[in-house]
């Protein structure tokens, strides 16, 4: 629309310019005819020739001399002169629109150069309301061609916009409808085929997304597959286990003393695998249940620990609980008890690893957002490829002959309270893990 204003407002003007030359150049022939033939032209012929112009004067002046060639009454006074010798663009265009928005009849003089340099100006007094008609008309055909081109170009514009943007993106739309339905299913990944540069490639990402999350679903749903069925050979295994543990205990206490010396080593490869068959149960659950808050004394829990890993008494590895007394805190008591009873496991099999003594130490403190507690110990550290893969269950685990279940455990339980588990230090001179447990917690 605006390209169609731009065009019409100097066409307009144009017109109105070409309607008056048109009126000069027929009155310059009217003239002509009246000097070639001066004794002949009658009044009524002079009549004729001045309307046949559309005119009721015509001056021409030659030669410095001015002339009435022809002449007619003028039924109202003259309400304006238009030069065109001298009129620019903008004058021509203020002046066609004066002339649209006047709709009163009006007589004017209009003054321009003859043609065929048939004298120095020529100058005609002629009505201007057949001219508003004719400019009129000229607008409103102009208006119908915009309209029309406005409406092809509308069309065109809707077509091409169906075509390269509305169609793909509802493409777009009905193949993620249909991945979300089964996204294991990878005949349903779209394949990018729009010609819009910046909608081929979002489906191009998103045809990679879809791959990579198709891929994931697969290997997920293989992994719970090769889960479920870890967990009912471990749970077979574990009740084949327990019953061989009874006949090694058994047999431990023969006379034979070949026996005796196999017994022992019967009796811990058995206890080993049941043990990793009940770590394999445990972590196999769907999930862990929410934790039960109470409150209780962390040193009494520190202390119980210890002793049920056999840390109470003497040996080559001593447990120091530096836990304030009177330190209380809102956890659950049995996961929490899980929690540092893994974390003390492996810091001792690290030491008995080693063949050598050493101690663990287990320490607290709070501040006004949390508690956390310190577990350490003054074994080797822990290797490069399990701090890669700390907390995941399989990937490695903090000993040597470990499966990792028991850090992925305590940081699962951990995180159930909305805490975390973390390795501060790990190095030559031993391991040290910090529990944070905050105290905006519920409490029950």
């Amino acid at each position: 629309m605006l390209a169609e204003v731009l065009i019409f407002v100097p066409s307009i003007a144009r017109f109105r310019s070409d309607f008056m030359t048109m009126r000069l150049e027929k009155a310059q022939i009217a003239a002509l005819a009246q000097l070639a033939a001066e004794d002949m032209v009658t009044p009524a012929l002079e009549k004729e020739l001045l309307a046949n112009a559309e005119v009721y004067n015509v001056v021409l002046r030659r030669d410095e001399v001015r002339q009435l060639v022809l002449s007619s009454p003028i039924p109202t006074p003259i309400a304006g002169t238009f030069d065109l010798r001298e009129a620019g663009p903008w004058e021509l265009i203020r002046d066609a629109f004066r002339c649209l928005l006047d709709a009163d009849e009006k007589i004017i003089r209009v003054i321009g150069y003859p043609v065929q340099a048939a004298g120095l100006l020529i100058e005609v007094t002629m009505d201007a309301g057949p001219m508003r008609a004719a400019m009129l008309d000229y607008s409103e055909r102009i208006l119908i061609l915009s309209a029309l081109i406005s409406v092809v170009t509308a069309f065109l514009l809707f077509v091409a916009v169906q075509r390269l943007i509305v169609l793909p993106i509802r493409r777009v739309v009905s193949h993620m409808k249909a991945y979300a339905e089964a996204p294991e299913d990878a005949r349903r990944v779209i394949d990018p085929t729009a010609s819009v540069v910046e909608l081929r490639d979002a489906e191009e990402a998103m045809a990679s997304m879809q791959q990579q999350l198709t891929g994931s679903l697969r290997q997920k749903e293989r992994l719970a597959q090769l889960g479920g069925a870890v967990a009912k050979i471990s749970h077979d295994l574990r009740n084949i286990l327990t019953t061989a543990q009874l006949f090694a205990d058994r047999i431990e206490g023969s006379d034979d003393p070949m026996v005796a010396r196999a017994a022992p080593k019967l009796v811990n490869s058995i206890s080993r695998a049941a043990a990793l068959c009940e770590s394999t149960l445990a972590f196999g659950k769907a999930e862990e249940s929410p934790p039960s808050l109470r409150q209780f004394s962390l040193a009494a829990l520190a202390e119980e620990v210890a002793e049920a890993e056999g840390l109470a008494g003497e040996g080559s590895v001593t447990c120091l609980i530096e836990v304030p007394q009177a330190m209380m805190i809102s956890a659950d008591y049995e996961q929490l008890y899980r929690v540092l009873s893994n974390l003390i496991r492996n810091a001792r099999q690290a030491i008995e690893a080693t063949g050598t003594e050493g101690s663990i130490e287990i320490s607290a403190g709070e501040t006004p957002a949390e508690w956390w507690i310190s577990v350490g110990d003054t074994g080797p550290g822990l290797p490069e490829r399990a701090r890669e893969h700390l907390f995941e269950a399989f990937q490695g685990g903090a000993r040597k002959g470990g499966i990792g279940l028991g850090l992925a455990i305590a940081a699962e339980l951990v995180r159930g309270h909305g805490g975390r588990l973390e390795l501060f230090r790990s190095d030559s001179l031993g391991s040290e893990f910090l529990i944070h447990l905050p105290k905006t917690i519920a409490r029950s």
